[in-house]
């Protein structure tokens, strides 16, 4: 088992690397800052020459679609190279989309690439390998706990008037992206078997036009106290809305096959970027340690301050390699072998990451609450992710029951 960096990936990282720190990276608050202007679901001019310049440059560099594990339409990098350059746009606001590698797009992409037909991926996936759209995935839903997706009830339905049609009925939430005014598409999980059917056979996955008559942008859901815009996490109504049963992604009930092979991937991402942000808040703290000074002494120096740096290093490294390990599994192409180890991480790599987040706003006192440093909107989205894909009791449970089952032959 190799977890180390490959020889091919070295330039790449490096490039990556440089390219974030000296490009993108500074132009985060300034992409930030101008959300308060005008529409804050439009992009500003600035925003938007600021997006499109920084991409134009990752592409002509090569540094494009680098998600694309297992693929000719990428660079061709396993799980476990690309979690090291998904660790380095973790440590930007800005990065992950200039190089067109950005939830939930990346993952659309992948089932789109994996399950549509041609006509299908000619409309919509093209334009997302492009960049020249955004997606957005449409599973939770406000009345059902959707920890348990067997329990959604959004309703899809055959059309009385048209046998080749669907009628889409019902309320999702936390479509994140929805707000993004590049937003074509969604990719939902729908219910179209009744009781009768196995619960695990009763969805299926539909791809439906954002703009399709009969839907509604309810609200935008806000994230303790903040909306994300232009991004946004949006509660979205359907009233009613037709969609040709062509726009089905294989046979009714596949739903659940669909949405693993889409999550799984997607939850090692997210992982990946988020021991990026722990690596970028362990510096800040270390810097504001040495550089600030109280009671006659730098903070370094005062408290358990040690303590707190050398366990964040270690919590970052033991993080980390499990993550690898994630990704390393997930290249072995066994989709069950792999799923407790993303479970893992799941719940390991957020929860150290906004542990020590927290411990860098602690360390920069008021100013690591403000809008000052990136750590209070870092703070938010680790907390966030704790949720995301999957709250960490549930991911506990599937790491239990995979033990439990060494033991017994008991259904667990």
């Amino acid at each position: 088992m190799d977890l180390g960096m490959s020889e091919r990936l070295k330039p790449i990282h490096r490039r990556v690397s440089e390219m974030i720190r000296d490009e993108i990276a500074p132009c985060d608050g300034e992409f930030l800052s101008d959300v308060d202007t005008g529409d804050r679901w439009k992009l500003t001019p600035r925003q938007t020459e600021i997006l499109e310049s920084l991409k134009a440059r990752a592409r002509k560099a090569g540094l494009w679609n680098l998600w694309l594990t297992d693929s000719d339409r990428g660079p061709g990098l396993t799980t476990v190279e690309y979690a090291y350059l998904a660790e380095e746009m973790g440590k930007s606001h800005l990065a992950a989309e200039v190089f067109n590698c950005n939830a939930p797009d990346t993952g659309n992409m992948e089932v789109l690439e994996r399950f549509a037909p041609a006509w299908m991926k000619s409309r919509w996936l093209e334009p997302l390998l492009d960049g020249r759209i955004r997606s957005a995935y449409l599973m939770t839903e406000p009345d059902v706990a959707s920890s348990d997706p067997t329990r959604l009830e959004f309703s899809c339905t055959p059309d009385a008037d048209d046998a080749d049609s669907y009628v889409l009925d019902g309320e999702k939430w936390w479509a994140t992206g929805a707000g993004d005014p590049r937003c074509a598409v969604y990719i939902m999980m729908v219910r179209t078997g009744g009781d009768d059917v196995p619960k695990h056979r009763r969805h299926s996955m539909i791809v439906v036009d954002a703009g399709s008559p009969g839907i509604e942008k309810v609200r935008a859901m806000e994230v303790y106290g903040h909306d994300d815009a232009p991004h946004g996490h949006f509660h979205i109504r359907f009233s009613g809305v037709r969609v040709p049963r062509s726009h089905r992604l294989l046979d009714e009930g596949d739903g659940f096959r669909i949405a693993q092979s889409r999550l799984g991937p997607g939850r090692i991402h997210h992982c990946m970027r988020a021991i990026g942000q722990a690596e970028r808040a362990l510096e800040m703290l270390c810097r504001r340690s040495l550089a600030r000074e109280a009671f006659g002494r730098r903070l370094a120096e005062l408290g358990a301050n040690f303590d707190i740096i050398a366990n964040a290093r270690m919590e970052i490294e033991m993080a980390r390699l499990l993550c690898l390990k994630a990704a390393w599994m997930m290249d072995q192409g066994d989709g069950r072998a792999a799923a407790p180890w993303i479970s893992m991480i799941k719940t390991v790599a957020p929860n150290v990451a906004l542990a020590i987040t927290d411990e860098s706003v602690q360390m920069h006192g008021a100013g690591g609450i403000s809008q000052d440093t990136p750590l209070a909107r870092q703070w938010t989205a680790l907390r966030t992710l704790r949720l995301a894909d999957g709250p960490d009791a549930v991911h506990r449970r599937q790491v239990a029951r995979a033990e439990l089952r060494k033991y017994t032959q008991e259904r667990i």
